[in-house]
């Protein structure tokens, strides 16, 4: 499954940042920590201080990962967002629109 990480450094961990830190390394450890591979890491500027591309076994290795890192108070702001596949998606909606009746 391919997730997108979209995160903000707290106030000690860009502190961290500026000392050397090589995130790059410590990414690609956590994703490999639950079978996973990080295929992209790139610092932004914006909304976001970092952008995290990757691919996790499933959505249990997904939330482990944001889970683990929460914890860690390292971030401000953490989103994870998981790739969908639309084709099944739209046939789930299709089939859920032609059973729901709405109210009224």
């Amino acid at each position: 499954m391919k997730v997108t990480v979209l995160a903000n450094y707290a106030p000690h961990a860009a502190k961290g940042l500026m000392q050397g830190s090589d995130r790059q390394a410590a990414v690609k450890a956590l994703f490999e920590s639950v079978g996973g591979k990080m295929t992209g890491l790139m610092f932004t500027r914006g909304a976001y201080d970092v952008v995290v591309n990757g691919e996790v076994p499933d959505q249990a290795a997904g939330m482990g990962i944001a889970l683990a890192v929460r914890a860690s108070g390292s971030l401000s702001d953490f989103v994870i967002l998981e790739e969908l596949d639309m084709k099944a998606v739209l046939a789930a909606a299709n089939k859920a629109a032609g059973a729901y009746k709405p109210a009224g």
